[in-house]
């Protein structure tokens, strides 16, 4: 199984990116949300996270083709893989639909808006309404991605974010609720370590709007 591949990014072209690694090139295919941060990166080292999968149907006479599926963090990748396991759902499906950012999407999902959902390419109504059906608890992780200039995110402020978001549920506010406090804090650019230093930040600049 290759889960990553780092090497001198040659060239994107629709969903495709290729990477040079020593004397090989390799083909990867991308999301579209992805295309477009790789597409300032040309002749740069890339790291992709990727998924490692077989194309084709031999049953019709077809032969199966390897592929690799990248994405510039891990947890998009894990994301994924969630869209992937929803019935009707498949790798190349899911992939045409990822036109927009992970989080965004997690977004819509976690709020059951099955109307965004059903907006993004090869979706219709009744696959959104299986992919909420089946996913939408476990989205906050995904709702709370820092958005971010660069592809690669802390892992351990994902973390902080996430246990933060649920730390403010407990305490009775809402999730679009959470999800806004959280941001506001996030904004400050501020490096929170833990839980506690974030939530003091969160409730420091609610008082200071009061």
């Amino acid at each position: 199984m290759i889960t990553k591949i780092t090497g001198k990014l040659l060239s994107v072209s629709g969903d495709t990116a290729t990477l040079a690694i020593d004397a090989f090139e390799y083909e990867v295919l991308i999301p579209e949300f992805n295309r477009r941060q790789l597409q300032t990166c040309l002749g740069q080292a890339v790291s992709l996270y990727t998924l490692h999968f077989l194309e084709g149907n031999p049953a019709h006479g077809g032969r199966l083709t390897p592929r690799l599926v990248g994405f510039l963090r891990e947890v998009e990748r894990e994301f994924f893989e969630m869209i992937c396991s929803v019935d009707g759902v498949g790798v190349r499906k899911a992939l045409r639909a990822m036109v927009r950012p992970v989080r965004d999407v997690a977004v819509s999902i976690e709020e059951q808006d099955a109307k965004a959902l059903s907006a993004l390419p090869g979706v219709g109504p009744a696959t959104a309404e299986r992919i909420i059906a089946k996913l939408r608890r476990k989205m906050p992780k995904f709702a709370l991605l820092v958005a971010r200039d660069e592809p690669l995110a802390d892992d351990v402020t994902s973390n902080v974010v996430e246990d933060t978001y649920q730390a403010l549920c407990s305490l009775g506010h809402s999730e679009a609720d959470a999800r806004r406090l959280i941001d506001a804090a996030l904004a400050t650019r501020g490096r929170f370590k833990d839980v506690e230093a974030l939530l003091r930040a969160i409730y420091d600049q609610s008082h200071g709007h009061e």
